[in-house]
């Protein structure tokens, strides 16, 4: 096994364990072995029966006793711990004990999705950390590896940001082949909102972003791609569809690009549909040049009558007076 590959076996010939490997390798750091030993008590350790006779273990102490493993351990031993890559049940499984899911994932009764999700809402920290998950971890058709930017580290990092929180996800099964994500909720009695529960946990349990981010970091970067070959597209959100790269179809208020300035549907039924045309600065400046020069002539031509006529009446004068 290479350590360098993320815990990938990689002579299927000989027994390999990746995640037991991954432990091992975590006991011989000093802060990860301190933090590790340290989450494995507090989530292992039961409450007294007077405080709360209900509950096997302060989930709140847990959770912060993980939260401080992930800040503090440097990642690479606590996502070979997280991610290790399996080839058969009992990998995956001790894979899925790795956060001690009893305390800090798993309840007697399963809450509904949505009050998992508003009460983390109601914390600045796991809202911030939940919004960079939703946002590193969407799914995108645009990419090839359906990551945002085909990044998968930011992916994952957001995915161990919300190990700890209100909103703690893990491994649902044993299963190698098929790795499932999900949180530990479910969707009965959302009533009119079981449309808006089940998007939100199939942000976790459909997640292919997430999935195929996982199953890489068993095979080491080198497996990403250097460079997207489809085009990057901004994430459509809301109300907004990502842009179209194909081309639109025919629409008889489209107008030709050639020659004309005028190249929107709209000013082009302008030009169709208002009757006169409405003339340009240029034409309009031609047009009264033209006005000034028709005027000109006509008071010249008015001006040669007068006089004529004057002539005229000067010569009736003189033939009187004679």
């Amino acid at each position: 096994m290479d350590p360098g590959k993320g815990g990938h076996c990689l002579d299927t010939s000989r027994p390999c364990n990746p995640c037991l490997d991954a432990a091992k390798a975590c006991n011989l750091n000093d802060t990860c072995k301190k933090q590790r030993s340290s989450y494995i008590a507090t989530c292992n350790r039961g409450v007294p029966i007077q405080a709360a006779p209900t509950e096997p273990c302060s989930r709140k102490r847990c959770h912060k006793a993980l939260r401080q493993f992930f800040d503090r351990v440097p990642t690479e031993f606590s996502y070979r711990l997280l991610f290790c890559s399996c080839r058969d049940q009992a990998c995956a499984e001790r894979r899925r004990q790795t956060i001690v899911p009893s305390c800090s994932f798993e309840d007697k009764a399963r809450p509904n999705c949505l009050v998992l999700r508003r009460a983390c809402r109601s914390d600045p920290l796991c809202r911030s950390r939940l919004a960079d998950f939703h946002m590193n971890c969407q799914s995108t058709p645009y990419s090839i590896t359906s990551c945002p930017n085909d990044n998968y580290q930011a992916c994952l990092m957001s995915y161990v940001g919300l190990i700890g929180s209100d909103v703690t996800p893990n491994y649902v099964d044993a299963s190698y082949a098929n790795i499932t994500i999900a949180l530990w909720c479910t969707c009965k009695g959302s009533g009119n909102h079981e449309e808006e529960c089940e998007a939100f946990l199939r942000d976790f349990r459909d997640n292919a972003c997430l999935r195929n981010a996982i199953q890489a970091f068993g095979y080491g970067h080198d497996v990403l791609p250097k460079a997207s070959s489809l085009p990057v597209r901004p994430t459509s959100s809301a109300g907004l569809a990502p842009a179209s790269t194909g081309k639109p179809p025919g629409n008889p208020n489209d107008v030709s690009l050639s020659g004309d300035p005028c190249v929107f549907s709209t000013c082009a039924n302008l030009k169709s549909d208002l009757g006169p045309r409405v003339e340009s600065p240029l034409e309009s400046r031609d047009s009264s040049k033209m006005e000034d020069e028709e005027q000109e002539r006509s008071s010249g031509v008015h001006l040669s009558s007068v006089q004529a006529g004057l002539v005229h009446l000067s010569f009736l004068w003189v033939r009187l007076a004679l």
